[in-house]
């Protein structure tokens, strides 16, 4: 995968955990608030990623 992809797939994990965490505490699932925040560090992993890659790119 490229920079562009890796940044969009993070991108989505980040809505989409901040999605889950935000359902799980309004609901008192703690299990949905945890996979939200795992989902969410998923996502800046691959965010780094991304810029490592354009930054590799670069040279």
């Amino acid at each position: 995968m490229g920079e562009f992809t890796d940044k969009l797939d993070a991108a989505g994990n980040k809505i989409a955990g901040k999605a889950k965490e935000l359902y799980g505490d309004a609901t008192d699932n703690a299990e949905l608030e945890a996979e939200g925040k795992a989902q969410q560090l998923k996502g800046s992993a691959q965010d780094v990623k991304g810029t490592v890659k354009g930054k590799l790119n670069d040279l």
